[in-house]
């Protein structure tokens, strides 16, 4: 089987026509779905959501993941759990109608709460929603970004061990420790506590200038050490996909506007290019 690639191509263009294209030019046939035309696909109306369908189906474009905003950067502990409950069972049937599995949430940034506390309404929710998934046949994929699972590596192999459910695994971002400020070694740490739990994966690469600051880049170019990660996850036996988060031109979880005379269309292009060559020789079974 050949290496499955995927993206959030909502980093290349705003409408899913463009989203579609830019996918296929390089033979991938398959969308990471978060934003269309500016509206995350948990918050779309249900005509919105139908258009988006009808596109997706005439295009044969496959959806691997969905990108939701359950438990994310912008949600912390203290927001109403209801916000989330409604949003995952809004999405169930989404997922359902275009046989997707994994939907991507992260673990509540803390608002006041001491560390105890704090983990334990984190844990509470996140049995919450992973006894539903186990109900509806979906995969919730915590992904290694905000929340108290991100905060180190031993918080994210607790909070999957003490959830202890099939319906709880991991997405493992491979640019977010070093955009919190981490190291190579901070990569590492956090993909062997990920990686018995991995069910899905985001390519990302940066780095951190002089100032400290963190500069993302193109695969391969940055402190992510990405081809010897994906190979030993491949030589683990990982099957699932490998999904471009370029995060270059536009981090449209930031804001809703691209940036003017950036080319936003063209990198997401070249990140392609750049994803292609860097997987055409990894180890793997």
């Amino acid at each position: 089987m050949g290496l499955l690639l995927s993206g959030f191509a909502d980093e290349a263009a705003k409408d899913l026509r463009t989203q579609i294209a830019v996918h296929k030019q390089f033979g991938i046939h398959s969308l990471e779905i978060r934003n269309i035309d500016g509206v995350n696909i948990g918050q779309m109306t249900d005509a919105q959501f139908e258009e988006a369908y009808r596109i997706l189906q005439e295009e044969n474009m496959h959806v691997c993941g969905f990108g939701s905003g359950i438990a994310n950067w912008a949600t912390p502990i203290t927001t109403d759990f209801q916000k989330d409950l409604d949003e995952f069972h809004r999405l169930v049937p989404r997922m359902r109608r275009l046989g997707t599995k994994i939907i991507r949430i992260m673990s509540y940034p803390n608002d006041g709460y001491d560390e105890w506390e704090w983990k334990k309404h984190v844990i509470h929710r996140l049995e919450t929603l992973a006894a539903i998934a186990e109900q509806e046949g979906v995969i919730l994929g915590h992904e290694n970004c905000d929340g108290w699972g991100a905060q180190s590596p031993e918080n994210l192999r607790t909070l999957l061990e003490e959830v202890n459910s099939p319906a709880l695994q991991a997405i493992f971002d491979s640019g977010n420790p070093i955009a919190h400020g981490g190291t190579t070694e901070d990569v590492w740490a956090f993909y062997q506590a990920a990686k018995p739990w991995i069910c899905h994966f985001h390519i990302k690469d940066g780095y951190r200038n002089e100032k400290n600051e963190i500069i993302h880049c193109y695969p391969g170019e940055g402190w992510a050490d990405l081809k010897a990660i994906m190979s030993d996850l491949l030589e683990s036996g990982y099957q699932g996909y490998f999904s471009m988060e370029p995060h270059i031109a536009v981090q449209v979880h930031l804001s809703s506007e691209y940036p003017e005379k950036v080319d936003v269309l063209g990198i997401y292009e070249e990140y392609c290019r750049r994803t292609i060559a860097l997987t055409q020789d990894l180890n793997y079974k």
